[in-house]
């Protein structure tokens, strides 16, 4: 039985390892309660900037920004996080989307609030993560697409008791 010798072996060889894990999982969860906390604080008032900086929108509380934080970054953040725990394949995909929303979420901000440093800060994370997703994806980290299944032949669709041509 070589031949179910040779395909355990290369069974094997297939990539298991999940480069920048660990580094995945700790930025993004601080990310992630970086965002849940800055929703409360949007949410108490605490530390916020005025209301007024909302009115060109014709919001009159922080309560919407404040979902929006924490749907856009905590939660996809700590999405990331988790599965890159859980050594998921979809995980390198989900730092890219988190990054990416990370970075739309500061971009919107500086028009509205101004430019500060802690999106500075933001800002630099965000690239530096969507660069390791790139990286763990060239790694091989990714998810794959199944092979479509193959069209039946016409002795296949020409059913069991028919001749062949």
């Amino acid at each position: 039985m070589p031949e179910l010798a040779s395909a355990t072996d290369e069974a094997r060889t297939i990539n298991t390892t999940f480069p920048f894990r660990r580094t995945i999982v700790s930025v993004e969860s601080l990310v992630g309660l970086g965002g849940l906390a800055g929703s409360i604080q949007l949410l108490a008032g605490v530390a916020t900037p005025p209301v007024s900086a909302l009115s060109s929108l014709g919001l009159s509380s922080w309560a919407l920004p404040a979902g929006w934080l924490l749907l856009s970054v905590a939660a996809l953040s700590g999405l990331a996080a988790w599965l890159a725990w859980r050594r998921s394949l979809w995980a390198p995909p989900a730092v890219l989307m988190a990054s990416a929303l990370l970075a739309t979420e500061l971009l919107i901000q500086i028009p509205f609030l101004g430019f500060s440093l802690l999106q500075l800060i933001f800002g630099a994370v965000a690239i530096r993560i969507a660069f390791v997703g790139l990286r763990v994806r060239r790694a091989g980290w990714w998810p794959h697409r199944r092979p479509a299944p193959k069209p039946p032949t016409d002795s296949q669709s020409a059913g069991a008791g028919a001749p062949r041509r």
